[in-house]
């Protein structure tokens, strides 16, 4: 019986294995429909009783604008071109203050917030990590930086029901993504940490200060140059004829 039973534990992880990693290769070309988040928000606020509309427009990398896109690099993952999906340093240093026993901090990468973000639940449970890990590998070994990015701009989390660049940009300053401000692109980075909290168009003294911060990283990462490095049309990796 226990020989039954680890028979399928293993047939039933292979599985898993396999039917994941279509799913993130379908998703290298094919715009996601929505999240794993959306749907955790949408649950939340019938549980609490309250209506919630969801706003959501994919918008093309072509369409995104270069100062969002470095933006939100300079916000939150400044090693993103060069990392394969984890910044051990930053990992470790946030290893180091947690047990210090400040406030939580966490290390995640942009393709670390998309893999939990699209796929997985809130929480920083051992088990969700362990799967924000394996999608976080599929999603670096089958898509591309620029795809990676693509996808977290159309997928974040940018107020009550607001996801992905189109739907920030039109709830906080009335215009199309492409239409964004290096400034404006600043504060919708500047927020990233608490977006449901902060205000990206009516930002406070501190969201003001951060976005000051992020345009000065902007500036120091080279702006439209960096992006430059995320356009290989192929992971380095992949064989020509895929």
């Amino acid at each position: 019986m226990l020989r039954n039973l680890l028979r399928r534990l293993i047939k039933l992880v292979l599985w898993f294995a396999a039917g994941s990693a279509l799913l993130v290769l379908v998703l290298r070309w094919v715009p996601p429909p929505g999240t794993a988040l959306m749907v955790e928000r949408k649950l939340e606020a019938w549980s609490d009783g309250r209506a919630l509309d969801l706003e959501r427009q994919w918008r093309g990398w072509n369409t995104l604008p270069d100062d969002l896109k470095i933006a939100v690099i300079a916000a939150e993952d400044q090693k993103f071109a060069a990392h394969w999906g984890f910044d051990l340093d930053a990992i470790q240093q946030a290893l180091a203050h947690n047990a210090d026993g400040g406030s939580l901090r966490g290390a995640s990468t942009i393709s670390q917030q998309v893999a939990k973000n699209l796929f997985l639940w809130s929480g920083r449970s051992w088990p969700r990590k362990a799967l924000e890990a394996w999608f976080t590998a599929l999603i670096e070994l089958l898509w591309t930086k620029e795809r990676i990015l693509e996808v977290y701009l159309n997928s974040v989390e940018w107020g009550d029901g607001i996801f992905g660049a189109e739907a920030a940009a039109r709830h906080h300053f009335g215009v199309g993504a492409a239409y964004l401000s290096a400034q404006q692109s600043a504060q919708l980075a500047a927020v990233l940490p608490n977006p449901r909290e902060w205000s990206a168009g009516r930002p406070g003294a501190y969201v003001q200060r951060r976005a000051r911060w992020i345009r000065q990283q902007m500036r120091q990462l080279g702006g439209s140059h960096y992006i430059d490095q995320l356009r290989p049309e192929y992971p380095h990796w992949w064989p020509r004829w895929l």
